[in-house]
C-alpha cells in the first residue's frame, strides 16, 4: 500500500494529473466540464451557497454522532464557513473533483456536485480540516491549462476540478473550514444579511446541526418533548410544534401563547428548500426522491407517504388548535402541492383526530357530524341523539370549509327535529334541549326547521311540532294537567323557545274559557264518578288561580259532590254559611257542596266555577241578546239603545225573599264585584234592582237618594244604610222613565203630598223635558184628574192653566197655575191635556201712557245691569198706573205691574222695570 504524502495527505497531485490526461486526451470534456459547472452554479444551485454548506456540516455531524456547530463570519482573506463534525478525508476530495459524484452513502444530500453553490461568490476556495487542507483556484487552474498547452475556454475555467493541498488548518474548536475569497462583485455585508435570513430555517431543516452563528449572532435550536410525539422547537424567536411519521416532518410555528399559526405558503423541504411551492398549513420536511439540484422532485416521486402519520400529529395536538392543521381549500400551487393536499386530507379523513363534544374520545371525520351554532349545552343535551358531534367551537362558520375539507357530515335543525322524533326523555330534558337550541332560532328559516320538534304534554303525551300545542302563561298549578280538550305543553317543560316556534300562550282563564272544556263537562256521565272526579280535579286546581268572576257561566255545569254525595252541577250549589243562602227564599234550588271538595281545593276555586257564596257576577264580551238565563232579561234589553261591550250582571236576583232585600242589598253593596254592577245605571243589575227590588214596601226605583231634594216630598228617600252606593238603583233624578213620570204625575196629585213650591216646579219641568225628548210612552200614562198648583194645592184639573207667559201670573190665581218653566210650558200642557194660559186669557191696558225706549230709561237700564241680563228691546210704554182689563178664563180689571199687550208693546210702571227686564220684555 502506497504512504500517503504528509504534505498531499488526499493524493491531490494524482487527482489533478488524471483529469488534465483527460483534458488532454479530449478537449471537448474540458469545455463539457467548463459548461456543466457553470450551468450549475447559474441554475441549480443558485442563491444556495449557505444551504449547500450547512447540508455538508449536518452530513459531518451525522458521521461524528454529534449534533453540530456551524460558524459563518467575514475575514480580511473573504468568507469563513467552519463547522464541526467528521472532517475531510479522501473521498470526500475525489467527490468535490470529480464535479458529478458523491462520496455519500446516506445523510441529507446523495450529490458532490451541491458544492459548486459557492463558485455564485468566489473563484478561490480553500477546505481547511484537521486531516488535511486543499484550496481550488480559477487563477490557478488556468496557468496549469497553459502550461499544458490546453486553452481555456472563452467562458472560463472549470474551478472545481483541480485541487491543490495546503498547510492551513481549520479556525480552532471547528473540524472543518471553508474560506471563500469573495470576488469583487460581490457585496460581502449583503452576503451576510442573506445569510442570517436563511439560518433559523436550516436549522429546521437539518436537525443535526444545534446552532448556527452568523457574524455576532448566534441561533441555537432547543427542542423539548411535549408529549404524544410532539416536540417544540425553538430557534431565536420563533417556535414551532414538530410532528414526525415514517417519512416526513412537519413543523407548524405557533406563538409564545401556544397558539398555531398556520403557513399556507410554502415549499417542500426535502430536506432544505425547493421549488416546489406548498399551500399546506405546516412546513414539510420529506424524505423524497428529489432531481440533482434538488429542486424538484423526481417524477413519479410517491408523495402520498408523506402524509402517514399527519393525523396522529393533529391528534397529540391541543383540542383547540388541531383544526388549523388542515388545508385552507383552494387552488393548489403546484401539481406536488396538489398531490400532497389530497393524501393529507386523505390521512385527516380517515384517522381519529378531530376533536368531539363534551370531551368524547377523538373522531374520524368522515364519521363526524357538525352541527351549525352547536354550544356545549346543546351538545350535552343532544350527546346520545345525534352520533360523533364535533366539539362546539369548529362548528361556526370560520371551521365550516375545513370540516367540509375532510369530509365531515354537516347538519341543520331540520335533521336535528327529525331525530329527536318519538324520543322518550322526561319533560326537564326537554326543557333544556329547548334552552340550548334557543340561540339557533335567529330567523323565521330556522324556525321552520324546527317546526316539528316533539313536545311534550302535560297528559304524557308527546306530540309533533309545537304548533298546535299551548304554553300555561303563570297556572300556578304544580305537577302535571290532564286537559283532554287542549294541547298544553308539560310545566316542566315550558320554555319561550316553543312560543317562537308556533306555540300558543294562555292563561288559566283562557283553558277553562275554552268551548272544548265546556263540551267535555257536558258530555260527562253523571254516573260515572271517577270521570267527574277526575275533570272536576283539572278544572278546580286551575280555577284556584282565577280571578272569581272570571269564567264563562258555562262552567257552572261541572259536577261537584254535595254533602249528600250526589254529583250537582256547580252553579247549583253554595258554600257552607254561605251569606246567599240567608237572603234567599226558602224552596231555592241550591244545595251545599261536599266539605272535602272545600278543603282539597279551597273557596276561592270554587266559587270561581260558580259554586255561590255570595252574589255571582255573570261577564259576558259582546253580547248580542237576552241569551244569558237572566230574570226579565229580555225586558231590560228592550231598554237598550246599543248592544253594550260588555254585559256585567248579577245572577239569581229573582231568589231574593222579598221581606229580605234589606240583607241582599248590603250583601251586594259589600261585594266590591257587585257593587262595580249596582254602579251602573244602564246596566241590568240596577234596572231590574230599580223594577223589582222592593223596601218598605216600595220598588227601588221609586225611592230617592237621601240627599237628592229634587223631588222631595214627592218621593220618599231610601232607608237602607248603603244608600249613596245605591244610587244608580234609585229614582234618577231627571225623568228617565214612563214609571217614573207615572208615579211623579200621581204624587202630585195625591194631597196627602206636600211638596215645597219650586220641587212642584222642578217635577213639572222634569215631566216636560221627558216628554219633549220622547223618553215617555204617553200612550201608557193614565193621567190623574188633579193636578198641583204653584201654589201647592191640589186643584181640579178643569181649572188649571198652564203658564206660559210671565206677565200672565199677574192676573191668574197661583191655585190655578201649573208650571214648570215657561220654555217647557207647551210640552207641559200637552202632556197633561191642560190649556195654556196665553190661550184662555186676553188683556189690554186701559189707559195711555208715554211711548219711550228701553235705552232711555235709567230704571230699565239699572235693573238689566243688577240682573246681568241684556236689555229688552222693541216698543216700550210707561204708566204711572197700570190697570189691564181681562177677558176669558179670567174677568175683569186688575192692576198690574207690567204687561204685553197683541202688538207685543211692553207696558211698565217704574214698579215693574225689573220683572220686565228679568223676563225679556215682549220677548218673553
Amino acid at each position: 500500500m502506497t504512504q500517503a504524502d504528509p504534505a498531499d495527505p488526499f493524493g491531490t497531485a494524482a487527482l489533478r494529473d488524471g483529469t488534465l490526461l483527460a483534458w488532454r486526451s479530449s478537449p471537448t470534456r474540458l469545455r463539457e466540464d467548463t459548461a456543466t459547472e457553470s450551468d450549475l452554479v447559474r441554475a441549480g444551485y443558485r442563491d444556495r451557497v449557505l444551504t449547500e454548506l450547512a447540508q455538508n456540516a449536518a452530513d459531518a455531524a451525522t458521521r461524528a454522532g454529534i449534533t453540530g456547530a456551524m460558524r459563518v463570519w467575514l475575514g480580511d482573506d473573504g468568507l469563513h464557513v467552519a463547522n464541526t463534525g467528521s472532517p475531510l478525508d479522501g473521498p470526500g476530495v475525489q467527490a468535490l473533483t470529480a464535479l458529478r459524484a458523491s462520496a455519500k452513502t446516506g445523510g441529507v444530500g446523495r450529490f458532490g456536485v451541491g458544492f459548486t453553490a459557492v463558485l455564485a461568490v468566489s473563484d478561490d476556495i480553500g477546505i481547511r480540516s484537521r486531516t488535511g487542507s486543499i484550496r481550488f483556484s480559477a487563477e490557478r487552474t488556468r496557468a496549469v491549462l497553459r502550461e499544458h498547452d490546453l486553452t481555456p475556454p472563452r467562458s472560463g475555467v472549470p474551478v472545481l476540478r483541480l485541487a491543490w493541498p495546503t498547510a492551513e488548518p481549520p479556525v480552532s474548536g471547528f473540524d472543518t473550514e471553508i474560506v471563500l475569497r469573495l470576488r469583487p462583485d460581490v457585496d460581502a455585508r449583503a452576503l451576510l444579511d442573506g445569510f442570517r435570513a436563511e439560518a433559523a430555517e436550516l436549522l429546521l431543516e437539518l436537525p443535526a446541526l444545534g446552532s448556527i452563528t452568523i457574524g455576532d449572532d448566534e441561533l441555537t435550536r432547543t427542542r423539548t418533548d411535549l408529549g404524544g410525539g410532539v416536540h417544540e422547537i425553538v430557534v431565536g424567536e420563533h417556535r414551532w410544534w414538530e410532528g414526525e411519521g415514517p417519512h416526513a416532518r412537519w413543523l407548524v410555528p405557533v406563538t409564545a401563547a401556544g397558539e398555531i399559526t398556520p403557513l399556507g405558503d410554502d415549499v417542500l423541504r426535502a430536506p432544505t428548500r425547493s421549488d416546489e411551492e406548498l399551500s399546506l398549513p405546516v412546513l414539510v420536511v420529506a424524505d423524497v426522491p428529489m432531481q440533482p439540484d434538488r429542486r424538484r422532485l423526481l417524477p413519479g416521486a410517491p408523495l402520498d407517504r408523506i402524509a402517514e402519520g399527519y393525523a396522529r400529529f393533529a391528534a397529540a395536538l391541543p383540542a383547540d388548535q388541531r383544526i388549523a392543521l388542515v388545508p385552507v381549500p383552494g387552488f393548489a400551487r403546484s401539481e406536488a402541492d396538489g398531490l400532497l393536499r389530497e393524501a393529507v386530507l386523505a390521512e385527516l379523513r380517515t384517522h381519529p383526530w378531530l376533536p368531539a363534544a363534551a370531551g368524547g374520545d377523538d373522531l374520524v371525520p368522515e364519521r363526524a357530524t357538525a352541527l351549525d351554532g352547536l354550544t356545549d349545552e346543546l351538545a350535552e343535551a343532544l350527546a346520545d341523539v345525534v352520533p360523533g358531534l364535533v366539539a362546539p367551537a369548529l362548528c361556526g362558520p370560520r371551521y365550516a370549509s375545513l370540516l367540509a375539507a375532510v369530509d365531515v357530515h354537516r347538519i341543520g335543525p331540520a335533521r336535528v327535529a327529525e331525530l329527536l322524533a318519538g324520543l322518550d326523555r322526561d319533560p326537564q330534558w326537554w326543557r333544556r334541549l329547548y334552552d340550548a337550541l334557543e340561540p339557533l332560532v335567529v330567523d323565521a328559516v330556522v324556525a321552520e326547521e324546527l317546526a316539528s320538534i316533539p313536545v311534550p304534554l302535560s297528559d304524557g303525551r308527546l306530540v309533533t311540532g309545537p304548533r298546535t300545542t299551548v304554553l300555561g302563561a303563570d297556572l300556578g298549578v304544580d305537577g302535571p294537567l290532564v286537559l283532554p280538550w287542549v294541547r298544553l305543553v308539560h310545566p316542566d317543560a315550558a320554555h319561550p323557545l316553543l312560543a317562537r316556534l308556533g306555540a300558543g300562550t294562555v292563561t288559566a282563564v283562557d283553558l277553562l274559557s275554552d268551548p272544548a272544556l265546556f263540551a267535555a263537562v257536558e258530555d260527562v256521565d253523571p254516573d260515572d264518578d271517577e270521570a267527574a272526579a277526575e275533570l272536576a280535579d283539572t278544572v278546580l286546581r286551575l280555577a284556584g288561580h282565577v280571578p272569581v268572576g272570571s269564567l264563562p257561566r258555562d262552567l257552572g255545569a261541572l259536577l261537584l259532590p254535595d254533602v249528600d254525595g250526589e254529583l250537582v252541577p256547580a252553579d247549583e250549589l253554595l258554600l257552607p254559611d254561605a251569606p246567599l243562602a240567608d237572603v234567599l227564599v226558602d224552596e231555592s234550588p241550591f244545595g251545599t257542596v261536599d266539605s272535602k271538595v272545600i278543603d282539597r281545593y279551597g273557596v276561592d276555586a270554587l266559587r270561581a266555577v260558580g259554586v255561590g257564596w255570595g252574589f255571582t257576577v255573570l261577564r259576558a264580551e259582546l253580547p248580542t241578546g237576552p241569551d244569558h238565563d237572566l230574570p226579565d232579561e229580555g225586558q231590560w234589553w228592550e231598554t237598550v239603545d246599543t248592544d253594550p261591550d260588555t254585559l256585567v250582571a248579577v245572577r239569581d236576583l229573582d231568589l231574593v225573599d222579598e221581606t229580605r232585600w234589606a240583607r241582599a242589598l248590603t250583601l251586594l253593596a259589600a261585594d266590591p264585584d257587585t257593587a262595580d254592577a249596582l254602579a251602573d245605571r244602564d246596566g241590568y243589575t240596577a234596572w231590574w234592582l230599580r223594577t223589582y227590588a222592593v223596601l218598605d214596601g216600595q220598588p227601588l226605583g221609586r225611592l230617592r237618594a237621601p240627599d237628592d231634594t229634587t223631588f222631595e216630598g214627592l218621593l220618599d228617600p231610601c232607608p237602607h244604610p248603603d244608600a249613596d252606593r245605591l244610587r244608580a238603583c234609585l229614582a234618577s233624578p231627571v225623568v228617565d222613565s214612563t214609571a217614573l213620570a207615572a208615579l211623579l204625575l200621581d204624587r202630585l196629585a195625591d194631597p196627602d203630598r206636600d211638596p215645597a213650591p219650586a220641587v212642584v216646579a222642578a217635577a213639572h219641568g222634569a215631566l216636560a223635558a221627558a216628554y219633549a225628548s220622547g223618553v215617555l210612552d204617553v200612550a201608557a200614562l193614565d193621567l190623574p184628574d188633579a193636578v198641583r198648583s204653584i201654589a201647592g194645592t191640589v186643584v181640579d184639573a178643569a181649572d188649571a192653566l198652564v203658564l206660559d207667559r210671565p206677565w200672565l201670573a199677574a192676573v191668574v190665581p197661583a191655585e190655578r197655575i201649573v208650571m214648570g218653566t215657561t220654555a217647557t210650558a207647551g210640552a207641559l200642557a200637552e202632556l197633561l191635556d191642560l190649556p195654556l194660559a196665553s190661550d184662555t186669557v186676553s188683556a189690554e191696558p186701559t189707559g195711555p201712557g208715554r211711548a219711550t225706549e228701553w235705552s232711555r230709561e235709567p230704571q230699565a237700564v239699572l235693573a238689566a245691569a243688577t240682573t246681568g241680563v241684556p236689555l229688552p228691546r222693541g216698543p216700550l210704554t210707561v204708566h204711572d198706573r197700570l190697570v189691564v182689563s181681562c177677558s176669558g178664563a179670567v174677568t175683569g180689571e186688575r192692576e198690574v205691574a207690567w204687561w204685553v199687550d197683541r202688538s207685543g208693546t211692553t207696558h211698565c210702571t217704574p214698579a215693574g222695570f225689573a220683572a220686565a227686564v228679568a223676563s225679556g220684555g215682549a220677548g218673553s
